[in-house]
């Protein structure tokens, strides 16, 4: 049985996550009143950069201080760096104080380490001191090598932390990427943060991302360290902090 103790760090780890094509405000202010309020502040909230504004008042109205997160370059990763560097300016204006760049992964794909390492080194800049977490949509990546490869040009850029996926392709967070991202991660110079995120529905999975986190990296799973990106399962994190 899963102790509280447990269940509370995971609640610290989310990045509570709303990526609907066709929401509008009243869908959005929805969602957000339908949120519990845990006994701990989750990480952040994730929604797209025009929410911000009703995202901001939402969390302003709340004693708990949570980051507001937004996406750029999303989902497809093939924006031009001037559309995305406008899009993060855009963001963060709007209220934005993390940031979620989709890696041009299909230009990896094509053996274009070049453009890709310049791409997130000019995304990097652009975001200046505030929260980057690089997405390098691991489901699409053929190989393990490919992975690998996209964990290391997003730790190379600077990136504060590497987010598995957009949840926005057939396959999202596998454990074998995990593995893959967790290790490059463990060996960087410095401290980098992992994000798991597509398709992690339950309480069960993201504690098992959780310990696999902490067997390879040898670090205990705090915020700074780890994200996990969801949605559906806040309610039964809630649930479950209820009967403990």
């Amino acid at each position: 049985m899963t102790n509280r103790l447990r269940l509370l760090q995971l609640s610290k780890l989310l990045d509570v996550t709303r990526l609907n094509d066709a929401d509008d405000a009243g869908q959005m202010v929805g969602w957000l009143n339908q949120q519990p309020q845990l006994p701990v502040a989750v990480a952040a909230y994730c929604v797209y950069p025009h929410f911000l504004p009703q995202l901001s008042q939402f969390v302003g109205q709340r004693d708990q201080p949570v980051a507001l997160a937004t996406v750029v370059n999303f989902p497809d990763g093939e924006l031009p760096i001037s559309d995305v560097c406008q899009q993060i300016t855009a963001a963060l204006a709007a209220g934005a104080t993390e940031i979620d760049c989709v890696m041009p992964y299909q230009a990896l794909l094509r053996g274009e380490q070049q453009f890709v390492s310049e791409f997130l080194a000019d995304v990097r800049r652009c975001c200046g001191s505030h929260c980057l977490k690089i997405i390098i949509e691991s489901g699409e990546l053929i190989t393990a090598q490919q992975v690998a490869k996209a964990t290391e040009l997003a730790i190379a850029s600077g990136a504060d932390f590497v987010k598995s996926s957009t949840g926005k392709v057939a396959i999202g967070i596998t454990e074998e990427a995990a593995r893959i991202m967790l290790t490059i991660i463990a060996a960087a110079d410095r401290t980098v943060g992992f994000k798991a995120s597509g398709g992690v529905r339950t309480v069960a999975q993201a504690l098992q991302l959780i310990d696999l986190y902490e067997q390879i990296t040898g670090l205990t799973a705090t915020s700074a360290t780890m994200r996990v990106g969801a949605s559906a399962l806040v309610m039964e994190l809630a649930d479950a902090l209820d009967n403990k």
